[in-house]
């Protein structure tokens, strides 16, 4: 297959076939009649299977020490659990950190509704954010 019909079939773009190329994951054969990269199955399998991690939220980079482990003939499937788990704690993390962001601004928009605004005096930048407290009474540190 020339790379548009590899695309075409994982359903991807040719620039996302050219760049995995580019990367060592695909290992096309040149046509000795033209120079024109030639890829097989294998290389279609592991493009489909580079899609589905990537859907998943594995990086580049741990896909290729999936993919390396499969070439060495090991099972991947126990580093694959190990590099989702990490993942999975690190999405939860960052869902629950933007969560409490998203309460406190919504909790600032409500406050400010109700705030006049105010005018640089010299003293002041912006009264909105220097008169916002939450209403809990915890303040969180920003270094």
């Amino acid at each position: 297959m020339r790379v548009s019909e590899l695309a075409k079939k994982a359903g991807v773009t040719p620039e996302t076939v050219r760049y995995y190329t580019r990367q060592g994951l695909l290992h096309p054969q040149r046509d000795p009649n033209n120079g024109y990269q030639r890829y097989g199955h294998a290389d279609y399998r592991t493009l489909v299977f580079i899609r589905k991690a990537r859907q998943l939220g594995f990086s580049l980079k741990e896909i290729t020490q999936i993919l390396r482990e499969a070439e060495k003939g090991h099972s991947p499937c126990p580093l694959v659990r190990d590099l989702f788990e990490r993942r999975f704690a690190e999405i939860c993390q960052k869902i629950e950190t933007l969560t409490r962001l998203r309460d406190r601004m919504a909790e600032a928009m409500d406050t400010w509704q109700r705030m006049p605004d105010g005018q640089p005096d010299g003293h002041t930048i912006c009264r909105l954010i220097e008169h916002w407290e939450q209403e809990d009474g915890n303040r969180e540190r920003f270094l």
